[in-house]
This record gives C-alpha cells, sequence and structure tokens, in this order.
C-alpha cells in the first residue's frame, strides 16, 4: 500500500492500517474472510493477517471458520469518547423526556469535516429511509444537525470545512450553489435553529438546535427527527421545535456545569 500524502514524520503508519482494517467491516459484512479484508482495505495479505491475529490478542477480533468478526469490545473505542465528554450523561434524560413528548427518534451529532458523526441517540421504532445508529456518518450541509453547527463557523472555516469530500459514501439530494448555501445558514445563524426537509434523503424531515458549552462554543446539534409522510412541518415548528429549544437550553446549560467539575479527585 503507497504511503498516505499529507502525513507527519510522527504519523504511525501501522496504527493507520489497524484502523483501517477495523473500518472495514460494515453491517452487511460482519464477517470476513482475509483476502475480503486485504482487498476492502487495499492492504497486503501477510500485512492484513498480522494486524487480525494482533486485534484478536487484544480481544477487537474474533476469528471462526467462517472469517473474521469484530467483538463487541470495538464499542470501547468509540464510548470512550462520548464518556470523556460527558455528552450522553449529560443529554440522555434530556432526550428521553423529548423522545417521549414528541414521539419521534431524537439525536445528537458533532461535527467532523463536511459530515456529522451521531454520538447519542434515543428512537421510536418507526421505518425510515436512512439507518441511524450511533457512529453513523452523513454529509453535513443537507442535514439539520449540520446546518446548525457549520452555521456557526467563521466564513474561512466553513469554506476549509465544506472543501473537503464526505466520508459518507452518500450523495444529498440537496446540491445548493455557493449562494443558496450562504443564504441558508444566514437564515439558521439569525433564527437559532435548522430544518432540512427531505433534503439529504426522501421521507426524511427534522428540526435541529445547537448545543453549547460554558463559553457559549457550538460544540454539537440535538434533533428531532421525523417522517415526511406523517409529520408536517407546520407540526414539526409550531409542536416540536419550542420543545427541542428548551431541551436544548437545559442540555447546553448542565454540559456547562459539567464543564466546571474537577474530573480528578486529588487528595488533601
Amino acid at each position: 500500500m503507497p504511503a498516505r500524502p499529507d502525513t507527519g514524520p510522527d504519523f504511525i503508519e501501522a496504527l493507520a492500517r489497524g484502523l483501517d482494517v477495523i473500518r472495514a467491516f460494515r453491517p452487511l459484512r460482519p464477517v470476513m474472510t482475509l483476502s475480503e479484508v486485504a482487498s476492502a482495505t487495499g492492504l497486503a495479505r501477510p500485512t492484513t493477517r498480522r494486524i487480525l491475529l494482533t486485534l484478536a490478542e487484544l480481544g477487537y477480533v474474533r476469528q471462526s471458520e467462517a472469517g473474521f468478526a469484530l467483538t463487541p469490545r470495538v464499542l470501547d473505542l468509540g464510548v470512550a469518547y462520548v464518556r470523556s465528554m460527558g455528552l450522553w450523561d449529560v443529554a440522555r434524560p434530556h432526550m428521553e423526556r423529548l423522545c417521549a413528548r414528541t414521539n419521534e427518534s431524537v439525536s445528537i451529532a458533532q461535527l467532523d469535516g463536511p459530515d456529522i458523526i451521531y454520538v447519542a441517540r434515543v428512537a421510536v421504532p418507526k421505518i425510515v429511509t436512512l439507518s441511524v445508529q450511533i457512529g453513523t456518518r452523513f454529509p453535513a450541509l443537507p442535514t439539520s444537525l449540520g446546518k446548525v453547527q457549520l452555521a456557526a463557523l467563521a466564513p474561512d472555516e466553513l469554506e476549509a470545512v465544506l472543501a473537503q469530500p464526505t466520508r459518507s459514501g452518500l450523495t444529498s439530494r440537496w446540491q445548493p450553489g455557493t449562494a443558496e448555501r450562504d443564504a441558508e445558514l444566514r437564515d439558521v445563524r439569525a433564527r437559532g435553529w435548522a430544518l432540512t426537509d427531505e433534503q439529504l434523503a426522501l421521507g426524511i424531515r427534522s428540526v435541529a438546535a445547537p448545543l453549547r458549552d460554558g463559553s457559549g462554543r457550538v460544540v454539537a446539534g440535538i434533533n428531532v427527527n421525523c417522517h415526511a409522510s406523517e409529520t408536517s412541518v407546520e407540526h414539526m415548528v409550531e409542536h416540536h421545535l419550542p420543545l427541542l429549544l428548551q431541551v436544548a437550553g437545559e442540555i447546553s446549560a448542565d454540559f456547562a456545569r459539567l464543564g466546571t467539575v474537577p474530573h480528578e479527585v486529588v487528595a488533601s
């Protein structure tokens, strides 16, 4: 595999390859042979084998006659991030109440380059166009969760972020030009919330608000997601939005308080 571009002298290629192997496993490919993993990552078979066996010894991969599969221990890698932020513990009770009052799924996502990644979710059992789980990645611009975070960026930072290619593997229905995009984000910035109406994919309609830390910086977004055939835009704005804004304020206040709590106890 050729060296990766734009990496510094301290870049550890072996670690990067190990992460590539973990990411090769997809929902529709939970068990993969050595050859399939090598093909998916572009790595040589001997290299792939050593990485898989190392991950197996560490408990992140298990081997069977059918091939290799990830173990639940892989969740520790993502959960460690969420726990380190304290976001899930703070947000969960608020999200559950919002979900109960709207009878709709409630999610929190954070910006990662030009994409959003879901970090917390309370879902209701409804059929939607796109499956969403913790760790799911979507292009940010056509989502309400992405809009509230992109609108908070400085102009130069916004251009740099959106110049990067999405890693979601999705092509959204909404492909605005620069003028339309900027107008949309100005509206979001002015009113403090964002709406998306089937811009990402058919059937998906949502409204989102920003979550802020103690300094007022936008650190995430929270949304209520609906099926377009069941919930009108008017009902979302008139009923769901006030509840969402209240919850976003409560979570932001709790998150700000969390930031003032010492994370280590020092013996006196």
